[in-house]
């Protein structure tokens, strides 16, 4: 290969014409001087363009000399020096037509078009020494010096022409000369010794040139792009053999666009308007290194360029066109003149050599104009570039990339390295088994600091997109498609070493003044109030001492001068702002630190078809398309990155939104952009100007779609959110949106999640050690201490296309800053949790490659007729979401069991959580104010459709406790346990023309749930209420209730089919609750713990409604307001304690709303029981209840709850008794419908009706006198003895004997869950109650009209005025009933046993909490002050006092737990944590003091509130009497019916009958009217008493005299009508009583065993007591009272016409003065209370009169009487204010008188063989008038309780009150 060719002398850089032959060999010294001037020269050559050229002046010098020779004979050569000089002024050289003509001489700073050449001066002076022998070994020196000012070149085509035709004619010339070389062809031995022969003469050539050049200007002109001026200040070019420099300053290039004058002013380079290029100072070296090898020379050269002053770029699209004219035209001007082709010039380029490059540049500014406004800036103040050995190397400390003014990148530090291989790459590459390529180039970024800052409201992505446009013409213009090799070569490898990045979008400035003025004002106005209070200090002191004599007028001086002060120094303040901290800038901050990015390329991914395949593998679940996929844009790379922190923070918030620690990620990354085909392409116009005008550049619109397949390891993983965050969300968003330039497509733009399923596609798995969420519950953005906290350990988090996966442990906890932080509210273990999302569109979801966007021009040959949408097919209608958590697939060892922990103050936070999550955000920065105007967002939860929801878990602990003391709580615990629920959403618009938001309806559309072995718990310690401990190891747990499985499932399928009505186990029910072997038990324990929760949650509702603004809404009535209105709004009444009480509550209020039914309904079932087929003889009476004829309508179109109970029982348990009764039923079934909206009496409404069936029930009771010593334990009756026996044989024996069916039948119990009664040893116990059926209907009726109803609704029908309204019909109109039906009852009890239900019923069952009772004493008496109040309106004012007093108790409150959970914190900090423990201590104190006085207060204003409201009401009805009447309906009915009851009373051992007691169509009815009144009406149809003692005289005690007949006879009627209570005290309207004619047999034997049953341990022969002493204990108050002196008053008789004087008379012997010392003083209002306490207004009383037929047998000493017919009279009373004592004891006195003359007459007809034969023998010498009326008197004082003057006879009354 032959050597380059190299310059050997100066000399050979002119062409060889030139020289053609050596100058003549002299000895002799020559010098040679020549001056010329004024020379013009024209010449024209052929048809070219002719040109002159000219000078003012030239002088020249030659000299030739020779070193003189002393010695003669010395070797030594003689030098030979040869010098030369050359001065030119005013050179010139003209080109163009009329140059030959002579011009005036070239104006001084201005160049003519034209000139081609323009020398001012010029000074060139040379020498050369050298050795006059050619033997000589001395090298030749040549030095050349010249200086050179004013130049001026023009480079133009005519120019160009006339060089190439002189230069022609020069090569013309030198053709006759022999040319050697090119004749005789050479051997390659011969041209080396030729080479080197020449190149020993001439390769030691030393040369040195000096040349300066001053005002230097170079003009290329253009013939259609004007002229390019360079302008260079001063060159300075100083060479040599080996080295070179070249200095310039001041140089720059511009632009002259159009030639319009003759001449252009050359200026200096400062001077210069608007340069494109701008240079101060620059310095060029070159060093040319020879190394000598075998055969050739190898040359090293260095090329060194330094600027350390400003160098400037001003680009514009139009100044590159005609740069680029300029250098086309140059280009072929340089082959015309070379003669070359395009192609010979592209040969050179192959030659290389060995070059090291070194660039340093000083401040650089390079900008690009993208448009007339935007422009793009790159400014460093250093900048070093360096290549040698195939490596690259650049620096700078700080490089810039500025926007439109604005710093948006910046690089601090950049250090940028290339090298051909890299050991440090090889290791990375290890880490991708799957790479091929073993060595690929690498470039290395390092960069300490790098900085992204997007300033407020800037539209980057305007700039940026019109710069990729300009790219993407220049890539046109200088890159051909046909200029592509066929071989690409593969990209370098990539590693990014970032110590720090930020990325920043700055503030609004008045947003960030506005919250430090706040800040400001805040701080100020505490501050302030400090000198405020120091000055009332100083000014009590200066009081002090000057007294009176200081002046008023000093005083306020003072404070004036202080409010002056005030201002002055806010105003200050403000001034220093920002002085010495500055000013907030950032609205969201994302900072990255110690990030190292590698980026890897392959073959084996290198390329569009290995690309696709690589796709294709990542994104499976696409459908590939088939005609293939072209591609724009395609790259593929091996991704690994590691960085040590990934924060991102908003404004600044405390916390951080994102917080990622110890982040490495390694795997696949692919980028594409799909070929948009010309319907996919927008065009884009780069302005030119003149003469090209504008460019259209085609623009690909499909967007770049990114595909992956990632792993990484992350330490921590910390995301923060909450509404508080939304406004500056909302602003984040606005600056996200300014990034990237919307689409130019017009279809409606995607949503973000449509959006990244069209970009995004792969699988991403995250190994997450810890993992946190927290959910801010404020409103407040700086607040850290509220928020929900998710908690992941272990998390592995797998993302795939449509899926989430979770798995991991999850702790739930609540932060709050009070003693309730850190609760672990839901631990979670092994927890697998599965988010599906289903899309909903039109086509595939995962197609997203036949999502083709279309250009707005090319919408009309796409679609027609319908709105253009691109994204039709891919574009989610709605979103199907579906959650699933397994806790089952538990992969360790040690069991983890799922547990819940719950708080009341919990509950209550969740509460403020979600409604603080659930508040609707206002609209930020929207509007044409704010420029604003694109389309609302839909929100992702309104994006829902359907959801469900699926948990399974193995076990679950739950735990509930009322306070921070885990005092009383419940524990829920079950077994495995499985839940499904799915639920749709519905949009719903808003009425009226202002644009609001959709309402959001979800509705649970189907839930299924499956809990096996659950048991409730209630818990209990004795710890106080103040104590900071959570785990107590003292609670005791006592059984609520347990079942085997619970069953539940919901659907939202409607009838569409008509149902059997009868068949109510298979209608399709929306609710359907099926509980298995439920038992549940109720002991006071267990109704302590229960009325302890309830009144805590009593407590807080209470509390918070009585504080909310809704408090007092309503108190205000208007008088002309109908009643009926009032009571259609139960907005201000609260549910009653039904939620608790087992019992029925008595209905007080008119108002109640459907869930209070339901709930009342709901404790029916668990105390009553069910129902059975019946008898045809009692169903005429059971049809006739309104309850059954409500219920059995056909016009149901909902049937909502099922609810099933199999084999259920509940286990009861007294105070004072021990043992306990179990209630069992086989079957229970609680049935809900709703049916079709109607219209009653005008009015539409909508009926609910609920009904009960209970099968198969049971009561059982212990057998124990005395409590046995597992009484603790629970007793549990068989599944065998619970549930039904469809086959029994009743002749059997032992069947009767062994099963024990029957009543009074003895079962086995049992005390453990699974086993029976065999396995542990147990007690047994007695069916107390046979098998037995019930049945309940409850129907309500509501103004609530179901919405998908409302148009299936009718008209009313319209009734003639004349026709008369059916009575019955209106009767069932819209009322609220409830009925209670029981058929056979079969009951047994023995003494034991009835004490002990009776200490269920009262002390259990009917319990009153003591506060309660003390609460309606309170409220009683602020009614008794509201009724003598003068005015009560002026309660308004007291009950806003008092509730501003109960808001300040809860902040001081809240501020007293924030304290102490601050010292908490603290304490493990700080050193002196035991005077932080004091502290709390006192603390702790001091909130309990408040606590309390909360609690009281807020009892006061809740009683204060409630009876202000009764009393409004009440003021209410009183001017509603004052209108015209109304008609009064019937708005509630309450109904019990008994068909048949059977009771045997037992001796102690449940076997032996004392008597059985009958009872047959027992019916009670009570009706509330729309005026408060009610009506009570109770019918018995037949009753009997049988004796059962052995031996008995009479078996029939007590009976009707006639027959049992059916129909509407009835044994027994009472009926009262009750008006709304007047002055608290209750009236009676109209009490009747009705009886039938009685028969009674009656044995002493038979008395003292009753009385022995119902009053055990009573002695029955005790002495009667007196009526008055009766009447003391029968006051319904409770409290003991002492016994007064009977007086005459109280024993004469009180006729029908005592007046309601008289009566009260009656009770004055019951005062104060005989009760125990009150607790607080006796005032009015207290005797009021008491009064109306104990007396009933009762306007008339009747009772018919009463036939009795008696018969008596006493004892063997006494006197039996039989079939004494006796009458009780008949008694009305009228207008009595009395107690009920007072009634009985009238009712009593008058049946006396009026029996005791029956009483005589009836002995005048009695014989006295009869008397002597009930008496026995009797002495014969007393007399038989004597006999006969000590006859009397007894059978007087055993019948009526006559009192005798034998007070010390043991005998009973009958009547009398037994103690």
């Amino acid at each position: 290969m032959p050597s380059p060719s190299v310059l050997h002398s100066p000399l050979d850089c002119f062409p060889a014409p030139l020289f053609p032959r050596r100058l003549p060999h002299l000895d002799a010294p020559v010098m040679i001087s020549s001056s010329v001037s004024n020379v013009n020269v024209s010449v024209q050559l052929g048809d070219t363009t002719p040109f002159a050229l000219g000078f003012i002046s030239a002088h020249a010098e030659l000299q030739h000399l020779l070193d003189l020779k002393v010695d003669k004979d010395s070797s030594d050569t003689q030098n030979l020096h040869q010098r030369a000089s050359l001065s030119l002024d005013n050179f010139w050289w003209r080109v163009g037509q009329g140059s030959h003509i002579q011009q005036a001489p070239h104006p001084p700073g201005k160049h003519v078009w034209g000139e081609a050449l323009i020398l001012d001066t010029l000074n060139l002076q040379g020498s050369l020494n050298r050795a006059q022998s050619d033997s000589s070994s001395q090298s030749p020196s040549l030095n050349v010096e010249s200086s050179l000012k004013g130049l001026q070149v023009e480079l133009s085509e005519t120019c160009a022409l006339c060089l190439s035709r002189l230069l022609s004619l020069l090569r013309v010339a030198g053709d006759p000369q022999p040319q050697l070389p090119d004749v005789t062809p050479e051997s390659p031995s011969a041209d080396k010794s030729t080479k080197s022969n020449h190149s020993s003469s001439q390769l030691h050539l030393l040369f040195k040139l000096d040349c300066v050049l001053d005002d230097v200007n170079v003009f290329t002109v253009s013939n259609v792009a004007g002229a390019v001026s360079l302008r260079m200040d001063s060159v300075g070019i100083l060479s040599s053999a080996e080295n070179a420099r070249v200095s310039l300053r001041g140089s720059s290039v511009s632009l002259v666009k159009a030639l319009t004058e003759n001449m252009e002013t050359c200026c200096p380079t400062s001077q210069t308007v608007n340069p494109v290029l701008k240079l101060t100072a620059v310095t060029v070296w070159y060093h040319v290194t020879t190394h000598g090898l075998q055969f050739e020379l190898l040359y090293t050269s260095c090329f060194q360029v330094q600027c350390e002053e400003e160098f400037a770029v001003h680009w514009t699209p139009p100044d590159h066109m005609v740069l680029f004219q300029h250098l086309t035209e140059a280009q072929a001007c340089w082959r015309m003149l070379r003669g070359e082709t395009a192609e010979d010039g592209e040969a050179v380029l192959g030659q290389s050599r060995g070059l090291s490059l070194r660039v340093e540049m000083g401040s650089t500014r390079l900008t690009a104009h993208v448009s007339e406004e935007n422009y793009i800036l790159l400014h460093t103040d250093a900048f070093s570039l360096s290549k040698h050995a195939g490596s690259i190397h650049i620096r700078s400390p700080l490089l810039v990339f500025n926007f439109d003014g604005n710093n948006i990148v910046s690089f601090t530090e950049l250090d940028v390295e290339t090298h051909d291989e890299l050991t440090e790459m090889q290791l990375h590459r290890d880490a991708f088994p799957f790479l091929t390529t073993l060595h690929n180039r690498a470039w290395v970024v390092a960069c300490p600091s790098l900085s992204v800052e997007f300033p407020y409201q800037y539209n980057f992505s305007n700039t940026f997109d019109m710069a990729i446009g300009v790219q993407k013409w220049l890539k046109s213009l200088h890159l051909p498609h046909g200029r592509a090799s066929s071989e690409q070569r593969l990209p370098p490898d990539l590693v990014f070493k970032i110590s720090q990045f930020s990325f920043v979008f700055l503030d609004d400035v008045f947003e960030i003044k506005l919250r430090d003025n706040y800040e400001l004002m805040k701080d100020e106005s505490k501050e302030s109030a400090k000198r405020l209070q120091l000055l009332d200090k100083k000014v009590a002191e200066l009081r002090k001492q000057h007294g009176e004599l200081l002046p008023a007028r000093k005083i306020e001086e003072l404070y004036s001068s202080l409010e002056k002060k005030h201002i002055e120094i806010y105003i200050q303040r403000s001034r220093r702002l920002y002085a010495n901290t500055p000013m907030r800038k950032s609205l969201l901050t994302w900072t990255v630190s110690d990030l190292e990015l590698v980026a890897l390329a392959d073959r084996s991914f290198h390329g569009p078809e290995k690309v696709r395949e690589q796709l294709r593998d990542m994104d499976r679940i696409s459908p590939f398309p088939r005609d293939g996929l072209p591609l724009v844009v395609q790259w593929c790379r091996a991704v690994k990155f590691t960085l040590g922190a990934f924060l991102v923070r908003i404004r600044d918030y405390p916390r951080y939104l994102f917080e990622i620690r110890d982040w490495e990620l390694s795997g696949r990354l692919i980028g594409t952009e799909q070929d948009g085909q010309a319907r996919a392409h927008r065009k884009q116009t780069v302005p030119l100007g003149a003469p090209w005008g504008d460019v259209t550049v085609h623009r690909n619109m499909p967007p770049l779609k990114f595909y992956y397949d990632f792993k990484s390891d992350i330490s921590l993983y910390t995301i923060v959110w909450g509404p508080c965050w939304d406004p500056a969300w909302t602003l984040i968003g606005q600056s996200v949106d300014l990034l990237t330039k919307p689409s130019a497509d017009l279809s409606p733009p995607l949503a973000w999640w449509d959006k990244s399923r069209l970009l995004l596609h792969g699988r991403w798995v995250m190994n997450i050690d810890h993992a946190n969420l927290h959910q801010l519950a404020t409103e407040d953005p700086y607040n850290t201490t509220e928020n929900l906290h998710w908690e992941w350990t272990k998390l592995n988090f797998d993302w795939n296309p449509g899926q989430f996966l979770f798995k991991g442990n999850l702790d739930v906890n609540v932060r709050t800053a009070s003693k309730y932080d850190d609760i672990c509210f839901m631990h979670l273990p092994n927890l697998c949790m599965t988010l599906d999302l289903q899309w909903l569109c039109h086509g595939n979801p995962h197609d997203h490659h036949a999502v083709m966007v279309c250009c707005a021009e090319n919408i009309a040959d796409v679609i027609s007729g319908q709105p253009h949408d691109s994204y039709r097919a891919f574009r989610s209608e709605n979103l199907n979401l579906s959650i699933t958590m397994d806790l089952s697939q538990s992969c360790s060892t040690e069991p983890h069991e799922p547990r819940i922990l719950l708080y009341s103050s919990t509950l209550r936070w969740m509460q403020n959580f979600w409604a603080t999550w659930t508040s609707v955000s206002r609209p930020i920065c929207r509007g044409k104010l704010f420029h604003s105007l694109r389309p609302v967002r839909k929100k992702l939860g309104q994006h829902y459709k359907q959801m469900s929801y699926t948990a399974a878990f193995p076990q679950l602990q739950v735990h509930y406790w009322a306070s921070f003391a885990q005092q009383r709580g419940v524990q829920v615990e079950c077994n495995k346990g499985h839940v499904f629920t799915r639920g749709t959403q519905r949009l719903i618009p808003q009425a009226g023309t202002v644009m609001r938001r959709l309402i959001s309806e979800w509705n649970v559309t189907q839930m299924v749930s499956e809990l096996s072995q659950v048991t409730v718990h209630l818990m209990a310690s004795t710890w106080d209420e103040t104590a900071d401990h959570q785990i107590n190891a003292q609670v005791k747990k006592t059984h609520l209730l347990s079942l085997s499985s619970l069953s539940y499932q919901r659907q939202s399928n409607r009838m569409e089919e008509e149902v059997n009505p009868t068949d109510e186990t298979n209608a399709p029910y929306t609710h359907k609750l099926r509980l298995v072997d439920l038992r549940a038990s109720w002991t006071t324990i267990n109704r302590n713990i229960a009325f302890g929760l309830y009144d805590g949650y009593k407590k807080a509702s209470v509390l918070k409604r009585n504080l909310s603004t809704e408090a007092l809404k309503g108190l205000k009535i208007d008088a002309h307001l109908q009643t009926k209105k009032l009571k259609r709004s139960p907005s201000y009444h609260s549910p009653t304690t039904a939620l608790v009480t087992p019992v029925v509550p008595a209905v007080n209020r008119v108002e109640k709303s459907q869930n209070e039914g339901t709930s009342m309904l709901q404790k029916l079932i668990e105390e009553t029981d069910k129902f059975v087929v019946f008898s045809e003889e009692d169903s005429g009476v059971s049809d006739q209840l309104c309850g059954i004829a409500a219920c059995q309508t056909d016009d149901v179109f909902n049937r909502n709850w099922f609810i099933e109970l199999v084999n259920c029982q509940m286990m009861l348990r007294g105070t004072e008794t021990a043992g306990c009764v179990l209630v069992s039923a086989a079957k229970a079934q609680l049935l809900q419908c709703e049916h079709h909206p109607a219209w009653y009496n005008d009015t539409l409404k909508q009926k609910t009706t609920w009904t009960c069936l209970l099968d198969g029930m049971q009561y059982f009771a212990t057998m124990e006198l005395n409590p046995s010593e597992q009484q603790d334990k629970q007793l549990w009756l068989e599944v065998k003895n619970i549930e039904e026996h469809r086959e029994r044989n009743l002749d059997s024996v032992q069947e009767l004997m062994e099963s024990g069916q029957a009543v009074g039948g003895m079962v086995s119990t049992t005390t453990d869950w699974n086993q029976p009664a065999q396995v542990n040893e147990s007690q047994q116990v007695q069916r107390i109650i046979s098998r037995c059926s019930c049945r309940m209907h409850y129907i309500s009726y509501s103004h609530d009209i179901n919405p998908e109803l409302a148009t299936q609704i009718k008209p009313p029908d319209v009734r003639n005025s004349h026709e008369k309204e059916d009575l019955l019909k209106k009767q069932a109109g819209a009322v609220e009933t409830f009925t209670l039906i029981h058929h056979d009852l079969e009951i047994s009890t023995n003494p034991v046993q009835y004490a002990m239900i009776l200490d269920i019923v009262n002390n259990l069952l009917l319990h009153v909490e003591p506060r309660r009772k003390e609460h309606s004493e309170k409220k009683q008496r602020v009614r008794f002050q509201l009724e003598i109040s003068s005015n009560p309106e002026e309660q308004r004012s007291s009950i806003l006092h008092l509730q501003e007093a109960v808001r300040q108790h809860l902040a001081q409150i809240r501020r007293l737990e924030k304290q102490i959970y601050s010292n908490i914190r603290a304490q493990s900090d700080e050193a002196n944590s035991d005077e932080l423990m004091d502290i709390n201590m006192r603390l702790q104190n001091q909130l309990n003091q408040e606590k309390n006085d909360m609690q009281m207060k807020s009892e006061e204003l809740n009683i204060l509130i409630r009876c202000f409201k009764d009393f409004q009401l009440q003021r209410a009805n009183k001017l509603e009497l004052r209108k015209p009447p109304e008609d009064v309906g019937v708005v509630r009915r309450t109904e019990i019916y008994f068909a048949q009851a059977r009771w045997c009373l037992t001796e102690e051992d449940g076997q032996l009958g004392i008597a059985e007691l009958e009872l047959q169509r027992f019916m009670y009815s009570k009706l509330n009217k729309s005026d408060d009144t009610a009506e009570h009406l109770l019918e018995l149809g037949w009753f009997t008493m049988n004796n059962l003692l052995p031996n008995a005289a009479y078996k029939v005690v007590l009976r009707p005299q006639s027959n049992c007949q059916a129909g509407r006879q009835f044994a027994l009627r009472i009926f009262s009508k009750v008006r709304p209570p007047v002055g608290g005290i209750s009236v009676k309207e109209h009490f009747e009583v009705n009886v039938v004619p009685l028969t009674i047999q009656l044995m002493y034997q038979f008395f003292k065993r009753m009385m022995g049953f119902f009053f055990p341990g009573r002695n029955v022969d005790e002495e009667d007591v007196t009526d008055e002493e009766d009447k003391f204990r029968m006051v319904t108050t409770g409290i003991p009272v002492k016994p007064r002196v009977p007086s005459e008053d109280t024993m004469g008789a009180m006729g029908p016409s005592k007046s309601i004087t008289q009566g009260l008379n009656r009770t004055a012997g019951v005062r104060r003065s005989f009760r125990k010392a009150p607790e607080h003083p006796v005032d009015d209002i207290d005797k009021m209370k008491e009064r109306a306490a104990m007396n009933n207004s009762f306007i008339y009383i009747k009772i018919p009169q009463v036939p009795l037929c008696v018969s008596y047998k006493g004892e063997k000493s006494s006197v039996d009487w039989k079939d004494l017919n006796l009458v009780l009279p008949c008694l009305e009373y009228h207008n009595n204010t009395w107690t009920w004592l007072d009634f009985a004891m009238a009712v009593k006195r008058d049946s006396r008188k009026a029996l005791v003359a029956q009483m005589i007459k009836e002995k005048l007809r009695l014989k006295p063989a009869s008397v002597v034969d009930l008496r026995g023998k009797v002495s014969e010498g007393k007399s038989d008038h004597n006999q006969q009326q000590q006859e009397e008197d007894e059978k007087a004082r055993l019948l009526i309780g006559l009192s005798t003057t034998d007070k010390s006879s043991s005998k009973k009354s009958i009547f009398s009150r037994r103690k």
